[in-house]
């Protein structure tokens, strides 16, 4: 846990032992999962897996992989490469396991027609509000009855310990804005860097895929290749229509739809086999056939992008934000040490640190362990330390914590109060419109229960019901989900058919006058089978887990589960 979150760690966020058991179960099960995966030579290969970084956003630069960028943003969450790269292969191996299960999901046409039946099943309904108000005359709440709530709901009455604190955050970001690099540091980094100003050829490409899964058999690859043979000759007798065959052929969802267009790469950016051939192609040339492991890829250079140097103008405002970067972090190192140390030893009070580094002493509300509106308050480790005997009993700083990348705060309790409970006079008030609140609902829902009878007999309610609407399971028109339910749990067999809810206010009663039938629409009969069977497939892999973990012998020391 501390690899996959880096800086961010806290261990104070793992202290409940309900957390912690949740955690160790998500472990386990992930430990069992990347054994059967091994054990089942489940397997991503470097090609897959340097298409797979490449293609996140966050590595990116402009659209396209950046190594520096990537470099930078590892270093910056505390991983090194090979155990990003380590992690990320092991994620996508569990990856492939999981989804051979979930993909076996399996509903059939009758169940996906009658779920879309239901779906999309309209009914006509009115409703009548039995308020609730209308009873608060009725109501009388003894001195009894408050005591009583009061005494058996003591606990919703605590108020948690709070503090109001003074707090010093250092921040880099601040830290960075104050540096001003000179044109001079900004041509000698240029000077001394050129080579990460070279812009590296770029090509841009077109390709139809005819896809041959993994594990194929010697029959459907040869179907493959002899499909991906007819649609190479015929692009050799009309190279034009490459666009065209694509949309209708290309086995590839991203890029079909583009007419095969993969947009500019730089090289190594693609898996080696489709890399290399469209480093050797010329300027609207077309590949034969490259085998790859996604299959058949027939290839056409559309575009050339060549290499270049990128001028110390272009280059300067980058120059300039590394810089300031770099000595930013610098300072903010040693200047996080002495920050530290001062308020370590000048305990009583902030000021001293705030003078030396020139930062304001900020002021907070009163917040508790749980939470501050504050941000930079929001730290489970410093708001452990604000309620720390040290800084409640003593009037101490807080330690400096770094409670985010760049970001140091040490605290100063300036007033405290502790947990208590409030007075029974103090929450009278509350006790006696709630007690109020629940006694009239208890006789708007009597009232209009006994409504709901009479109506279903067929006699006269007297009941005014509101303008009817129209609606559905994916269509409520503003009907509360309680309501929903109620409409559509209502008898169709005998209409108008009545059924009740209760709601915040009151107790609603819903008249169902009409019920419409669908006419199902293919696509939609076809999407709700499609959803159906990825949650039965979900539901698989989840008991596909249970029966591994039962499967094998993993023993849990609670003890130590429990022990901080």
């Amino acid at each position: 846990m501390r690899s996959l979150l880096g800086r961010n760690f806290d261990p104070a966020m793992f202290e409940g032992p309900e957390i912690r058991a949740h955690v160790l179960e998500g472990m386990i099960s992930q430990r069992l999962l990347t054994q059967l995966a091994v054990r089942s030579n489940l397997t991503v290969t470097d090609d897959q897996l340097r298409e797979i970084i490449a293609s996140i956003p966050s590595f990116q630069a402009n659209g396209r992989f950046s190594p520096e960028i990537y470099q930078e943003t590892l270093r910056r969450e505390g991983y090194a490469p090979p155990t990003f790269e380590a992690s990320l292969r092991r994620d996508l191996m569990l990856q492939q396991l999981s989804s051979a299960v979930t993909d076996s999901g399996i509903v059939s046409q009758a169940a996906a027609r009658q779920a879309a039946q239901l779906q999309a099943e309209r009914r006509e309904v009115s409703e009548y509000l039995v308020p609730a108000a209308q009873f608060h005359s009725q109501v009388k709440v003894t001195p009894e009855q408050v005591g009583a709530f009061y005494e058996s709901n003591r606990g919703r009455f605590r108020v948690p310990e709070q503090a109001r604190v003074e707090y010093l955050v250092l921040n880099s970001d601040a830290l960075q804005a104050r540096e001003k690099p000179s044109a001079d540091d900004v041509k000698a980094w240029f000077d001394s860097h050129l080579d990460q100003f070279q812009v590296k050829e770029q090509r841009q490409a077109s390709h139809i895929l005819i896809a041959v899964k993994q594990g194929a058999t010697a029959a459907e690859r040869a179907k493959a290749t002899e499909k991906a043979e007819q649609i190479l000759a015929r692009l050799r007798k009309s190279p034009a229509g490459f666009a065209d065959l694509a949309k209708k052929e290309s086995d590839d969802p991203g890029s079909a739809p583009k007419g095969g267009d993969v947009g500019y790469f730089s090289r190594g950016m693609m898996v080696k086999a489709f890399d290399d051939a469209v480093f050797r192609l010329k300027l609207n040339e077309t590949s034969g056939l490259v085998e790859s492991d996604f299959g058949h890829h027939i290839i056409r250079l559309t575009g050339i992008k060549p290499g270049k140097t990128r001028s110390l103008e272009e280059a300067q405002p980058d120059i300039e934000l590394e810089l300031k970067k770099q000595r930013a972090g610098k300072k903010f190192a040693e200047s996080a040490e002495a920050f530290s140390n001062l308020v370590y030893e000048q305990t009583d009070s902030l000021k001293p640190a705030a003078e030396k580094f020139g930062l304001a002493i900020q002021k907070s509300d009163w917040i508790t362990r749980e939470s501050a509106q504050a941000p930079a308050l929001q730290n489970a480790k410093l708001l452990a330390a604000i309620f720390g005997d040290d800084a409640v009993k003593n009037r101490r700083n807080t330690e400096a914590i770094e409670t985010s990348p760049g970001n140091i705060v040490s605290a100063h309790v300036v007033e405290h109060k502790p947990a208590a409970i409030r007075s029974l006079e103090e929450v009278r008030g509350d006790i006696v419109k709630e007690l109020t609140r629940n006694e009239a609902l208890a006789l708007a829902r009597k009232q209009a229960l006994a409504l709901i009878e009479k109506l279903r007999k067929g006699g006269d309610a007297a009941v005014r019901f509101g303008v009817a609407r129209t609606i559905s399971r994916e269509d409520p028109k503003g009907v509360k989900p309680q309501g929903l339910a109620a409409a559509f749990r209502a008898d169709r067999s005998k209409l108008p058919s009545y059924e009740g809810v209760e709601q915040p206010d009151g107790y609603m009663i819903l008249r169902v006058s009409r019920v419409v039938d669908p006419t199902l629409d293919e696509a939609k009969h076809k999407n709700i089978q499609v959803e159906l069977a990825r949650a039965e497939g979900s539901r698989e892999f989840q008991a596909f887990v249970a029966s591994l973990r039962a499967s094998e012998d993993v023993q849990i020391y609670k003890d130590a589960l429990l022990k901080k």
